[in-house]
């Protein structure tokens, strides 16, 4: 390789893979654990595109060893999991369940003794149904009772957990649960939606608390936000301004807050009647100093002005001639912009990439292997631009691919593959995918030659 080419992360640089707990972990109604919205969404019919649930997903609640195999295999030294609240409260409140913490207990000894650090993330949209019954996050009193349920995770897993996640992308638990209504819980409640947001900061703000409270040392305690730069469709007044709108409710609206301690006031204008009324000390609690912020990249958003579309007037368009995933537009040149923007605007201390991957179809050819290249393109391309905003002094510490094996894609159940990792879904079997060994010399390397794939062939 050149060495002039060469890219070089910083030493200590964080390289790990993201999970989350319904998506893996399956084992749904074992151990004590109660059911979550995501057992009653997946459970109805017609919610879930291919009619698969999370009742197995990839098992990963007992093959979780083998699955530490395959990341001290890929040379990763974080794993980012979620702990799903119905395995440790059934009810969501009350009881504990001991043998949901055991095997997170298990699940973490497991990764230390491979030199893996666990980072753990404390809600990632598998509420207890209990909880939801009782009306969910659009209800205030769960703010209180997360931050509960946060003290005793940390109080069983703290000696050996020092980075906690609070929340998991508050805006898609958000809008597509409870506004859209394609997520769990289901609903179509714009009211529901903003009051949920509010409580979903507040909650976090709580448990930062909580866990800085509850640890028997120093915690490393962040907040992941599903972040992306939103372009207009065209050059004009109006698309620019559908653009600004809408990156008002999807970026500020969770980073002003988190960060300035208010709400954005020209979402406040647009969206009054439904826009979050805190109380006193809210905005306080929600703007609890971070240790860092994790930032999910998947692709930009482009809008083109609609005005029979209330109360945005913004559609989102995909310009014709450029590349797609499974899911959405390839745009690797959008983290970079990000994080500058960040940077800009926000300065936050320390940033992790807690997400970045791409749904692409892949499968086994005639010799076993799975040769994913466009995952690596995609991958390689975007850690250039994170390597770029580095160069540019935005404080990027870490990585985590999303994700680390096939798994049930929440309403996409198992036709989107994200993995490092191949799932036979039918024997649950798996394969390392060339990217899973493509990133391990990555890893090796601590950087990568943008240039080259170190594959025989690699089409563009």
């Amino acid at each position: 390789m050149a060495e002039d080419s060469f890219l070089r992360f910083p030493d200590g640089f964080v390289w790990g893979t993201a999970t989350a707990s319904y998506q893996i972990e399956g084992a749904w109604n074992e151990g004590g654990r109660g059911p979550s919205v995501w057992d009653t969404f997946a459970h109805t019919p017609g919610k879930i595109c291919d009619g698969t649930t999370g009742d197995v997903a990839v098992d990963h609640y007992h093959r979780y060893r083998e699955d530490v195999d395959l990341m001290a295999e890929m040379g990763l030294n974080a794993y980012r999991f979620s702990i799903a609240w119905p395995r440790v409260i059934p009810e969501g409140t009350g009881a504990v369940n001991a043998a949901g913490l055991d095997f997170y207990d298990r699940l973490v000894d497991a990764l230390l003794a491979r030199n893996i650090t666990p980072y753990a993330t404390l809600f990632h949209w598998d509420l207890p149904q209990a909880l939801q019954d009782a009306g969910g996050w659009a209800n205030r009193g769960i703010c209180q009772q997360f931050a509960d349920y946060t003290a005793v995770v940390v109080e069983r897993l703290g000696d050996r957990i020092a980075h906690w996640i609070t929340h998991n992308e508050p805006a898609v638990h958000s809008f597509l649960g409870h506004f859209m209504g394609v997520h769990a819980p289901g609903l179509t409640d714009p009211m529901a939606t903003f009051q949920t947001i509010h409580h979903l900061l507040l909650s976090h703000g709580l448990a930062a608390c909580a866990i800085r409270a509850t640890a028997r040392t120093r915690p490393d305690v962040g907040l992941t936000l599903s972040l992306a730069p939103v372009h207009p469709a065209d050059d004009t007044d109006e698309d620019r301004e559908a653009a600004r709108r809408f990156d008002g409710v999807f970026n500020r609206m969770f980073l002003d807050p988190v960060y300035k301690a208010s709400y954005p006031d020209d979402v406040r204008q647009v969206l009054e009647v439904i826009m979050p009324k805190p109380e006193p000390g809210d905005m306080e609690t929600i703007s609890t100093p971070l240790d860092f912020l994790g930032v999910n990249y998947y692709s930009r958003h482009v809008m083109k002005y609609t005005p029979d579309i209330f109360p945005l007037q913004a559609e989102e368009v995909y310009p014709k001639g450029n590349e797609y995933s499974g899911m959405w537009e390839i745009y690797t040149p959008g983290v970079y912009e990000l994080l500058a923007r960040l940077k800009a605007d926000y300065n936050p201390s320390r940033i992790l990439i807690t997400e970045n991957g791409i749904p692409v179809p892949d499968g086994k050819d005639f010799d076993g292997k799975v040769r994913d290249f466009r995952r690596i393109r995609y991958v390689r391309d975007n850690l250039a631009e994170v390597h770029r905003a580095i160069e540019e002094d935005v404080p990027v510490q870490g990585y985590f691919h999303w994700t680390l094996t096939d798994n049930f894609e929440w309403a996409y159940g198992c036709t989107m593959r994200f993995g490092l990792v191949h799932i036979d879904f039918a024997t649950l079997e798996r394969t390392m995918k060339e990217s899973g060994r493509w990133l391990a010399q990555v890893i090796r390397d601590n950087g990568l030659d943008p240039g080259a794939s170190g594959l025989p062939f690699f089409p563009r």
